[in-house]
């Protein structure tokens, strides 16, 4: 798969969203993607571990950005909302120099909620403006979405109240992005924001899978072992979201549903599917020595409803 490079400093970076459970011990696909997007050899990373309540998980994850050869990997020290508004200019100088930041998994409400109006957050919509590649995996993940997935419960069928939402950093604003998708059984939560507000683009990322955004194109493409579901509700004829009770099934009709694997892309513009020109192999892709570096699961801190 073709690496994007970092774009130019007046253009938008690349996006990530990862549905989380990303393959670090063997080829490791979507983070050699990653760095190679921010700069490869010459990538300086900031990781941000807000979102965990693992010990030590952004320093972990320096460590296997180090061992693929990153040149300079740093860790954002934000723990609480505290430490968001008490950072001061050597946290924002070290996201002026990044060239990629790394939003690792956990609770995507307690990400947003430490980070929401902050100086920090306007920093990173600001790097990421000017070029930055972001990428997020699992929390990370729905935390690029302006309008974040931040509770849910489980199941194939959407239905009153199954899902609340919040303020993410709005870095996809046109997309609402949830993720562990296949695995955590979460169509029906997507489903269910989506008929709050058809508007937006809906994705279900899979585990170990990214969806690579370019905002100057609008263009997605699949990297990964799963699939990435597109879920386009802009021609939805009707739904009685706002008419039953707490827990009922919603009806939904017009939906459009694109499933997207390694290779595939979307426009987001004109909101259809671009096949590949052929079949194409993660095997293939990448044939490495696999590095042992031990980064604890987001599954590890997630709570039933909101941690991802």
């Amino acid at each position: 798969m073709e690496i994007l490079t970092v774009p130019h400093s007046t253009h938008p970076g690349l996006l990530m969203a990862i549905g989380g459970a990303e393959d670090k011990t063997r080829q490791r696909l979507i983070l050699r993607y990653f760095l190679e997007a921010a700069g490869g050899d010459d990538a300086n990373i900031v990781v941000l571990a807000t979102a965990s309540e693992v010990p030590d998980t952004g320093e972990r994850y320096a460590e296997l950005f180090y061992k693929l050869r990153c040149e300079t990997v740093e860790v954002l020290k934000i723990e609480n909302r505290e430490d968001a508004l008490a950072a001061g200019p050597e946290a924002h100088d070290l996201l002026e120099f990044a060239t990629g930041l790394f939003i690792t998994g956990g609770s995507q409400l307690k990400l947003s909620s430490a980070l929401g109006g902050t100086p920090i957050a306007d920093t990173i919509r600001e790097r990421h403006k000017a070029g930055m590649v972001v990428a997020g995996t699992s929390a990370g993940a729905a935390l690029l979405s302006e309008h974040m997935i931040a509770l849910g419960d489980s199941g194939g069928t959407p239905r009153r109240r199954l899902v609340h939402m919040a303020q993410g950093l709005g870095l996809a604003p046109d997309l609402i992005i949830d993720q562990h998708f296949r695995r955590r059984d979460r169509l029906g939560r997507l489903l269910t924001a989506l008929s709050y507000n058809p508007e937006p683009l809906g994705l279900g990322v899979d585990e170990d899978t990214a969806a690579i955004i370019e905002p100057g194109p609008g263009t997605l493409s699949v990297l990964g072992a799963g699939a990435v579901l597109v879920v386009d509700g802009s021609a939805l004829r009707y739904t009685d979201s706002w008419a039953v009770h707490r827990g009922q099934p919603l009806a939904m009709m017009g939906l459009k549903l694109d499933f997207l694997t390694t290779g595939c892309r979307y426009d987001l513009r004109k909101r259809e599917g671009i096949a590949p020109t052929s079949a194409v192999r993660i095997g293939t892709l990448i044939e490495e020595t696999p590095i042992e570096v031990e980064v604890p699961s987001e599954e590890v801190a997630a709570s039933p409803d909101g941690g991802e």
